[in-house]
Formats: structure tokens, sequence, C-alpha cells
């Protein structure tokens, strides 16, 4: 094994282990939503506003670190972005009130807006062409072990000790990666392509928007987040409000159907990606099909009646199986339309878009259509008092959103693939 390959494996190892903390900090709030919501006397719109207010300031922040991904050091990025999301997120565990809780979650957004330009940029100067989408899955794999350690963990945790030691537990391993991300040896930018970089006068910016398939991608993507966020910060309490089930048990079953089977779209989808890259639209379709067939699973999910955890945990788990292969496969295929000189620039644009447009309203407008279904719910019984019984109504009317959105991240990706082949010969000849 020669010392590139060495390095290549060090630090995707790396990585994994910065991503799996990147999404297992920012889902604590998630899993925990509920103990927070009471204690701090919330509304589901607050509660959605949390993970808004995070990644509106995760996106915009993620614009300019992502240009200085693109001519500065990545690892050194890495480590400090890492050491100070970790610090904050032990932070929100002192919160005192709703005020002092977002801020500090403010501040975890403004660290982890480091991660994925950087390591994508990395990993597309580590790995050749014909092995990202594995890498890139990998990498990947850090968001379903993130998200089943904060359900599982946070579920435990909180209920053995209170919501607030789960924050102080998750600051230590962030701080011991953030050493080991400055013993990568930092790649040259474009080594592995046949050309290094596509000159182009004017805006950085400009020139990525040019490309059609990213436009294609950053709506798929808008749409990918919005669901997603919306679902992982509201199945848990879903859970606990209309199946009546508790906080380790609700969580138990977000960790394995949110997180714990997107292992098995991730890498699945990844292999596919490479497999079929002999067709220049190959990696997008694998994710349009993935998502399309997800969709009647979420509406299988959602209909099951109260009480009917067993087959709602399967169909979420299928589901979420299928939609993890979105990660591997657009993932990777951003990086075989853009020239290395500008990955990181299109990485940060395509997540201030998916972000700001998709994620940041995911969260709040699912809050919002279960308060409004609930009032419905609290009118049409006759009732003047909020009770749990119309809180559990109208979220569940709100969860139906979720299938319709799937369809059309689908309907997108599937655009991406009519127009991918003229943008990857346009990349490696530079004809742009």
């Amino acid at each position: 094994m020669t010392e590139q390959q060495r390095n290549a494996r060090f630090a995707l190892a790396v990585l994994f282990g910065v991503n799996l903390m990147n999404f297992f900090d920012r889902q604590i709030a998630g899993a925990l939503g509920e103990p927070i919501r009471v204690e701090f006397g919330l509304n589901d719109t607050q509660l959605g506003l949390l993970a808004t207010v995070f990644t509106l300031v995760y996106a915009c922040v993620g614009v300019p670190l992502g240009r200085l991904t693109d001519s500065w050091l990545r690892t050194r990025l890495i480590a400090i972005g890492v050491t100070f999301w970790s610090l904050l997120t032990a932070a929100s565990g002192l919160a005192w009130n709703y005020t002092s809780f977002l801020l500090t979650r403010i501040g975890v957004g403004i660290g982890e807006a480091s991660c994925a330009p950087a390591g994508q940029s990395l990993i597309g100067d580590l790995y050749p062409p014909e092995k990202r989408a594995r890498a890139m899955a990998v990498f990947m794999l850090g968001l379903p072990f993130g998200l089943f350690g904060a359900y599982m963990l946070s579920g435990v945790i909180g209920q053995a000790w209170g919501w607030r030691a789960a924050f102080f537990v998750a600051c230590v391993p962030g701080l011991i990666l953030a050493a080991l991300a400055l013993f990568i040896k930092e790649p040259p930018r474009g080594a592995l392509e046949a050309r290094t970089s596509l000159a182009m006068p004017g805006s950085p910016y400009r020139a990525v928007l040019r490309i059609k398939t990213m436009w294609w991608i950053v709506l798929s993507g808008l749409l990918f987040n919005f669901f997603t966020y919306a679902v992982n910060v509201f199945q848990t309490p879903f859970l606990q409000r209309f199946h009546e089930l508790g906080l380790k048990e609700a969580n138990t079953i977000s960790a394995v159907s949110l997180g714990l089977t997107g292992v098995i779209g991730l890498l699945l989808g990844g292999w596919l990606g490479d497999r079929l890259r002999t067709r220049a639209n190959g990696r997008v379709l694998v994710g349009a099909v993935a998502l399309l067939l997800a969709a009647p699973c979420v509406l299988l999910a959602v209909q099951q009646p109260k009480g009917g955890v067993v087959m709602f945990t399967v169909l979420m788990s299928v589901s979420g199986a299928l939609w993890f292969a979105y990660y591997s496969t657009v993932y990777a295929a951003i990086q075989d339309i853009v020239p290395p000189n500008l990955r990181g620039t299109a990485v940060s644009l395509y997540f201030f878009a998916m972000y700001v447009l998709g994620a940041s309203f995911g969260s709040t407008i699912m809050g919002a259509l279960s308060d409004y279904f609930a009032h419905r719910a609290m009118i049409d019984a006759g009732a003047t008092e909020m009770a749990d019984v119309f809180r559990a109504s109208g979220l569940h009317s709100a969860m139906y959103v979720i299938p319709a959105l799937l369809l059309l991240c689908s309907g997108s990706l599937f655009g991406a693939a009519k127009t991918i082949a003229a943008d990857m010969r346009a990349m490696t000849t530079q004809t742009r």
C-alpha cells in the first residue's frame, strides 16, 4: 500500500468520525425535543424553529467557508470547526431558557458548516472518479450512525439523567476527532483528474451556477432536506403522542428506522453508483428510483393505526434505507460535474440552497401544520383547551406531507439524469 493510499484511508476514517459527530450533535435536540418542549413550555412551531434557525445559520456561514475550502488548508478548517461546535454542544446543556438554548444551537451550526465542503473536497482529491461514490458512501455513513447514536444514547441518557446530560457527553469525542484531523496530509487539488482546474473569468459562484445539472441537484437537495429535517425533528414526538410510547422506546425506533437502516442504503447506493457509472446518468438514476420507491413506504407507515408500531417501524426502516441512497449517489455526482478548483464552492452553494429553502422550512412548516391541525381537532371536538389527544391528531395529519415531498424529489433527479452527460463532458474537456 502506497503512502497516498494509507493517507486516503486514514483521512476517510477520520472524516467518517467527524461526519458522525456532525449529525450526532445536530440531532440531539430532535431526539430530546419533547422533554425540552415541556421544560421550556414550547409549542410545535417553536420546537421546529430551533432547527430552522440552526439550518439558516449553517447555510449562510457555509458559503464563505466553502470558498475558503478551495483556497486554504482543509484539514485545519475541519479541526477548528469540530472544536468549536463540540464546545457549543456542551454549552447547550447549560441553557436556562428557550433563547439561551437557541443561541447555543446557532453556535453549533456555525462550527458544523465547515464539515461538508471541506470533507467532500478532500474525498474528491483522495479518491479517483471510479471509486468516489463508495468513498462518499463511507463518509456519509456518519449520517445514519450519527442519527442512530443520537437517538439511542439520548433516549437512554435523557431518561436516566435528564436531557442536559446528553449534550455534555457529546463534546468529548468531537475534541478527539479535531486533533486527529490535523494528522491528515493535505492532498494536492485535482491530482486525480484529467484536468486539474477550469479557468473561467468572473465569479466562481456564477461558474458553478452555469452547470445545468447543479440546478436539478439543488432542487432535489432542498426537497430532500425539507422532509428529512421534518422527520428527524418530529418522528420521535409523533411516536410518543400518537402511539403513546415512552422517550426511550420512541427514540429506539427512530434510531433504527431513521439511522441504522440508512447504512444499507448508503453502501448499496454507493456500490450501484460506481457500477452504473458506465452510464453518465447512472448515479442520479439510482437515487431517483430509490426515492420513488420510498414514498409509498412512508405513506403506509403514517396510515398505521394507533398501536401499529411494528409495521410503522418496518415501513419507515425500508423507506429510510431507500432514501439514504441519495447521499452516496448525488454527492458523488456533484464531483463528476464540477472541476476540482470549484468543488468546495459548489458544495457550499448546494448546501446553502437546500438548507435555506428546504431544511430550514421543513421542521417549522411541519410544526406549524401540526399546530394548525391540532387546533382544528380541538375546535371540531368543541373543546376550549389544547389537550394531548389534539396534539397527537395534529402531528399525525401533518406527517402526510412527507411522501409527497419524496415523489417531488425523485422527479428532480430524473430531471438531472437528462442533463448530466453534457455537463460531465464539459467538465472534462473544458469547453464550457
